[in-house]
């Protein structure tokens, strides 16, 4: 297997890596902003591409439903689609199995949705599910997997495990699109004996990358950061380790120093949208009435357009009137906020000094 990955530079367990993909290299460690639905919520692929976003992720479950991968693939595939030239990440519908715990029913086979759109009957199976991202077009296809809430017993972390290991098996037996590259997945809770385990066997199979699911589905942050600590340098060596679905700033230098090249959160986008904004030290709630009068911006110093030309009065106001363009402003400034973290990270690795910078980082929070 010729993986299309290499370490550049290390610092203690960190790595500075660079992916090769369809569409354009990605240096790592690397922040994916997350498109569900073919978009990131209120920007536009070129305010992306400003940002300097390498990699977005769109999910397989929300474009099945609509508009359908059918329609996508005839028109081009999902970066004609969405107008979006670098790489792109196509999660499987493997979270949707935890998030949509009420409206679907696992079997050894796949799973059975109630579609949130219409209430309809919707399968996905492995093969499906690969399906789908092979229509897609995606750079990156994750294998379908089933992702067990943080409360689940033993007995269902094992044999979530233990599907999931079934499932990556029959997700490889698929055709990907050309080029195509395909990431397995880690179950097993915060049980370390499962992880070590299941990460054992998902290695051993022919993916291009690995991943960490389950993980920030409602266990205490420590314990997040004890598993990544453990497992995140275990991790093949030769591959990308991307851990899925985190976080926070700090979960992110935890990740980084920890060995994790890739990661992907709705934060930065949701917490915009609710008033929060990311800054150095911590973060600010637009909504509160201090900010009704500051002339500065949010954050002195960052190159984001919310900054450069606004106040924090006027986000106030279009905050409280619900002008929508407050969503796009607040949405480039978080985006901006983790994507120029992640990219100190990799400078202060290849520097060698990634132990200073995360002190530094820690200090002004």
């Amino acid at each position: 297997m010729s993986v299309p990955f290499v370490v550049q530079a290390r610092c203690g367990e960190a790595r500075a890596g660079l992916l090769q993909t369809n569409h354009g290299s990605v240096e790592t460690p690397v922040f994916m902003p997350v498109g569900t639905q073919a978009t990131v919520k209120s920007l536009a692929s070129g305010d992306l591409e400003a940002l300097g976003a390498q990699i977005v992720l769109a999910n397989t479950y929300h474009l099945a439903m609509r508009p359908g991968a059918g329609l996508v693939r005839d028109m081009g595939g999902l970066h004609a689609f969405m107008a979006w030239p670098r790489a792109i990440l196509t999660d499987s519908g493997g979270y949707q199995v935890f998030s949509h715990e009420g409206r679907r029913r696992i079997d050894d086979d796949g799973v059975t949705f109630h579609s949130h759109v219409d209430g309809s009957l919707q399968r996905l199976t492995p093969e499906s599910a690969m399906a789908i991202q092979a229509d897609l077009g995606s750079d990156i296809a994750m294998a379908f997997d089933e992702c067990p809430a943080s409360d689940a017993s033993g007995e269902v972390l094992r044999q979530a495990m233990e599907r999931t290991t079934r499932w990556a098996q029959r997700c490889l037996a698929t055709t990907p699109a050309p080029g195509q590259l395909r990431f397995g997945i880690v179950q097993g809770g915060a049980d370390l004996g499962l992880r070590t385990g299941h990460m054992a066997e998902i290695a051993e199979m022919s993916f291009d990358g690995v991943a960490l699911g389950g993980l920030s589905v409602g266990e205490p942050p420590e314990t997040m950061h004890a598993v990544v600590r453990e497992i995140g340098p275990r991790m093949p060596e030769a591959r990308p380790r991307y851990l899925m679905g985190v976080g926070t700033p700090r979960d992110l230098l935890v990740a980084i120093t920890s060995g994790i090249d890739m990661f992907d959160c709705v934060m930065p986008t949701r917490a915009a949208r609710n008033g929060r904004l990311f800054v150095h030290g911590g973060h600010i709630n637009i909504a509160n009435a201090v900010h009704c009068t500051d002339a500065l911006p949010i954050e002195e110093g960052c190159p984001c357009e919310a900054c450069r030309r606004y106040s924090r009065a006027y986000l106030a106001h279009l905050y409280r009137v619900k002008e929508i363009l407050y969503y796009r402003l607040a949405t480039l400034h978080n985006l901006q906020h983790y994507l120029s973290l992640v990219r100190g990270a990799r400078q202060a690795i290849v520097e060698g000094r990634l132990a200073a910078y995360a002190a530094q980082i820690a200090a002004a929070t």
